[in-house]
């Protein structure tokens, strides 16, 4: 995850802080720097004009030692390094990285399934036992609630940092944003050493890149549109096809994630991982039509053949474009890899509030509409069903927060079989509360299905592994100071 580069200049390194120099009072240091300045020494490391406002410290760090004990060229890290013990070495740093990202991710991972299967629960008991079924004011409400993803993410690291006043608070979050926003926008990692005048609260924009903000408008539009056509498919294909068909079709989206990844991502195409794919889209047939399609029979006989397969072919787009929708977001709304975990789990909610905001901004449009033709009369919850659907769409937004992190810390194939563990989930949790019975079809599935997960998570690591050894015989080492903006600028590590 890490690449470490000094950024040494080609000049001598100056002399090391020393606690137990005289000269490093702050006394001795005016002293020296008026000696300095009567030399005439127009060094720009001495010069209080070095940066505008005469800036003397980071927006991360404002007890960094002044800028004469530190070349401008080294990073906070290796100024750490000369205080501490021998660092340990790349080999175990990368691993160590490696294991957290993978702790946050199977944190996100329960997470997401356990909200996925409460939001499920509800919204099928809303739709059909409380008679509100209205499919697009519902994904509307779903996906327009994302927007408090990063409210939520800030007052949670606010709560962290409480000891922080607020302005260099905010300060450190919108510089960790934005310079993630340039990382996921040029596809490699940046390091910038900005300083800013703590009085002024500029940060001098002659050292950041040109602005992410166009970038990641576009890319929320597109990411956006893709999930919500993807989704819109679902809810139209329900009265045309089969439960059955329905299931199966849509959670092949998991196969296109892994075929949009090869061709978009540039992923390698590896025997385990596909093999690991096809048990999963196994296990999903075995679940739908194991059981001899009974859940199905009442329906088919009210379809004719034309209906039904109009309803197959559009939730076979919108699972062509769920998996589109996974590998689009990985691909150019992600930070690079080798970014540290905090500043994904940190971008991954900023980014689902874009998608929120679009939503809630934008796809109102198409209510009015759907209400003048009859298609979906628009009707305002109340009493039961409104508590209901107001914790459907807390449950959906936990979920998409999670989902949204789990893909930005892993692939999209992992988290699209992650996500199909929710169809054994949910069998039980109908057993569970319902009482309705899990057949042997749905037992097998849900086990092939969970062998499949089991298999890909294996690959998922092998692969890092993998490319853990060829960072270290290339010799790069990890990106400290990625890791140290999200420990010291939002308390991630803490």
């Amino acid at each position: 995850m890490f690449h470490l580069t000094d950024h040494r200049p080609g000049q001598p390194l100056l002399k090391p802080h020393d606690p137990d120099s005289d000269s490093d009072t702050p006394s001795s240091r005016g002293r020296n720097s008026s000696r300095a300045n009567r030399r005439g020494n127009k060094s720009p490391l001495h010069s209080s004009n070095h940066y505008p406002d005469g800036a003397d410290s980071s927006p991360y760090d404002t007890r960094a030692p002044p800028l004469s004990r530190r070349p401008s060229g080294l990073s906070i890290t290796n100024t750490m390094r000369s205080r501490g013990s021998t660092p340990a070495s790349s080999k175990e740093l990368l691993h160590l990285e490696a294991r957290r990202k993978y702790t946050i991710a199977a944190f996100f991972l329960v997470t997401s399934l356990v909200s996925f299967t409460v939001q499920t629960e509800l919204a099928a008991y809303i739709q059909h036992d409380l008679g509100w079924d209205k499919a697009y004011c519902m994904l509307y409400l779903t996906h327009g609630s994302w927007t408090f993803l990063w409210p939520l993410q800030l007052l949670f690291l606010r709560i962290q940092k409480r000891h922080m006043p607020w302005p260099q608070f905010w300060r450190r979050h919108v510089w960790l944003v934005r310079t993630t926003a340039e990382m996921v926008q040029r596809q490699e990692i940046v390091k910038h050493h900005v300083r800013t005048n703590p009085s002024s609260r500029r940060v001098i924009a002659s050292q950041l890149g040109p602005s992410p903000w166009v970038y990641l408008v576009k890319t929320t539009v597109l990411v956006t549109l893709a999930l919500t056509v993807a989704g819109l498919s679902w809810y139209l294909a329900v009265s045309m096809t089969t439960p059955s068909d329905l299931t199966a079709i849509y959670n092949c989206s998991a196969f296109f994630a892994y075929a949009f990844s090869v061709l978009l991502l540039k992923e390698r195409l590896r025997l385990d991982k596909s093999l690991a794919v096809l048990v999963a889209i196994i296990g999903v047939l075995v679940v739908a039509y194991g059981d001899g399609g009974s859940k199905s029979a009442p329906q088919e006989g009210q379809l004719d053949g034309a209906t039904r397969l109009a309803g197959n072919l559009i939730i076979g787009m919108g699972s062509v474009l769920y998996g589109l929708y996974e590998v689009l977001y990985k691909r150019y709304a992600c930070p690079p890899e080798g970014v540290s975990a905090g500043r994904g789990v940190i971008f991954a909610n900023t980014f689902g509030s874009l998608i929120g905001t679009f939503t809630l901004t934008v796809l109102w449009i198409p209510l009015p509409f759907l209400h003048w033709l009859g298609w979906e009369t628009f009707e305002i919850p109340t009493g039961e069903t409104a508590w209901l659907l107001f914790i459907s769409v807390v449950m959906n937004m936990i979920f998409s927060g999670s989902f949204l992190v789990l893909i930005s810390l892993t692939s999209p194939v992992l988290s699209s079989v992650a996500a199909l563990l929710t169809i054994f989930i949910v069998a039980i949790a109908d057993w569970f509360w319902f009482g309705t019975p899990i057949s042997g079809a749905g037992v097998m599935g849900g086990l092939l299905i969970i062998f499949a997960f089991g298999m890909l998570s294996w690959s998922t690591w092998r692969e890092m592994q993998e490319d853990e050894s060829r960072k270290v015989l290339a010799g790069e080492e990890p990106d400290l100071l990625s890791g140290s903006d999200d420990a010291e600028g939002n308390g991630l590590d803490d």
